[in-house]
């Protein structure tokens, strides 16, 4: 039995997130359907993460076994030709058997992108959260800084998915200004369900003067939710780095959001 990685971009816009869902169109399932049409059996396609409704991905890992003996070189153009305009599919290559997307990714990057102008653009609808009053990328950075290191993260995540630990580690956190575009760039070892975007909010409300940069260490020490910002929309966060390492594969792919 095969291992096969793909590397995969793709809009989620019109998708319930990655992961398989009864009755709700996902990407994750739109993928397994593509697949088995390639291979010619049932496959499970395993993701790198948990991408939630409405969530883009510049880059995502995932990974199936197959018997099929398709050449790797011709895998991605075998699957895009069975996947909609908005999934697409960029490289495919054999792994060892205990190769797991998920399991073994040891970093992740998500950038969130805010549309700051008083004027609206409507090619970035779905694509940027659009944010009228003007927002000080200097304090927001002041803010950011807090996040980095390793810390019990409970007071940024929605209430869902369980795990044991709430406990983190952020390795950097960016806030970059590219015209009207704010882009919040956040790499950590993992992230709880709705962090990236908890974390985007409480940027926000440090910019708008409702929490200072220094309180949010308060404020995670407290594990309070509702101290914190609020979880902005999906439509402006993206996956856009992912780092492999589990003593057999170690790579990276990239693919940074273009301004």
């Amino acid at each position: 039995m095969r291992n096969i990685v793909i590397y995969l971009t793709y809009l989620g816009t019109h998708y319930h997130g990655w992961q398989v869902q009864k009755k709700l169109e996902t990407v994750g399932q739109t993928v397994e359907d593509a697949a088995a049409m390639v291979v010619g059996h049932k496959v499970h396609v395993t993701g790198c993460g948990r991408t939630d409704a409405g969530v883009h991905a510049r880059c995502y890992v995932a990974n199936f076994r197959t018997d099929s003996r398709i050449p790797v070189d011709r895998l991605p153009y075998a699957l895009n030709t069975h996947l909609p305009h908005d999934i697409v599919v960029t490289n495919a290559f054999e792994v060892h058997e205990n190769f797991n997307a998920i399991g073994s990714c040891v970093r992740k990057e998500y950038t969130y992108l805010i549309y700051n102008s008083r004027i609206k653009d409507p090619f970035y609808v779905d694509r940027a959260w659009f944010y009228p009053k003007h927002l000080d990328e200097k304090i927001m950075q002041a803010a950011a800084d807090q996040f980095v290191g390793t810390h019990d993260f409970a007071a940024v995540r929605s209430v869902g998915t369980d795990v044991k630990s709430t406990i983190r580690t952020v390795y950097y956190y960016k806030v970059e200004r590219h015209g009207n575009l704010l882009a919040l760039r956040v790499c950590a070892n993992g992230f709880l369900y709705n962090m990236a975007r908890a974390m985007a909010g409480t940027l926000v409300y440090a910019a708008e003067g409702k929490i200072k940069p220094e309180e949010i260490r308060t404020i995670l020490e407290s594990g309070n939710r509702t101290a914190a910002g609020p979880t902005v929309p999906p439509g402006g966060l993206y996956m856009t780095h992912l780092w492999y390492d589990d003593g057999h594969e170690k790579f990276e792919v990239e693919n940074p959001v273009e301004f």
